[in-house]
């Protein structure tokens, strides 16, 4: 089998990093170019007990789709091997040594009073906050927004299904997304 080309890349970066000649860093960023490829090693990462996080990349790495993964960078090697085992070929491995280089958050929340919004991306997903009932689903332009709204509407946050299990565009990825950070913002 022939060795992917991204190990041999990611492996010449992290022994650069350790020559003394970059500014130290604890955090990499991997660029993809599509988001499917996110989706994909993020869950792969995770089930592997990576710590990782779906982020914007910073303005001035940006290509492909407009989602990153942040990671470990002592995890390097691991992170590479277990993309390349799967046939996943990020576009770049950056480290976060620069702050032009720093992600970006994906979330923005947004407190009406009696109601908190959660934007990630492109996706909203709003709730009453007395009895955390999810009120509104918006955003994107995928095909599966009116059927996601239509499955996540009038139900709480702990009786609903994960948006994830619903829809595989990058709008219900998005809005899994917003679910998750709601979910964070509630229990604390």
């Amino acid at each position: 089998m022939k060795k992917p080309r991204f190990l041999d890349t990611i492996a010449n970066q992290l022994k650069n990093l350790g020559s003394g000649n970059h500014v130290h860093t604890d955090r990499g960023l991997l660029i993809f170019n599509n988001t499917s490829e996110v989706i994909r090693a993020e869950t792969l990462l995770k089930r592997e007990g990576i710590e990782v996080s779906v982020k914007g990349p910073p303005p001035s790495v940006r290509t492909g789709c407009d989602l990153a993964i942040e990671f470990p960078l002592n995890s390097g090697l691991k992170v590479a091997a277990i993309l390349a085992h799967s046939k996943i070929e990020p576009l770049k491995m950056l480290p976060v040594s620069d702050p032009s280089l720093e992600p970006v958050s994906l979330f923005q929340t947004k407190d009406y009073g009696e109601y908190l919004m959660v934007r990630a991306a492109n996706m909203k997903i709003t709730i009453s906050k007395i009895d955390e009932k999810i009120v509104n689903v918006s955003g994107g332009g995928c095909p599966d927004v009116p059927f996601l709204a239509d499955q996540l509407v009038g139900k709480t946050l702990t009786n609903c299904p994960a948006p994830l299990s619903l829809g595989q565009t990058l709008c219900g990825y998005a809005l899994y997304l917003a679910y998750e950070e709601l979910i964070r913002q509630c229990r604390g």
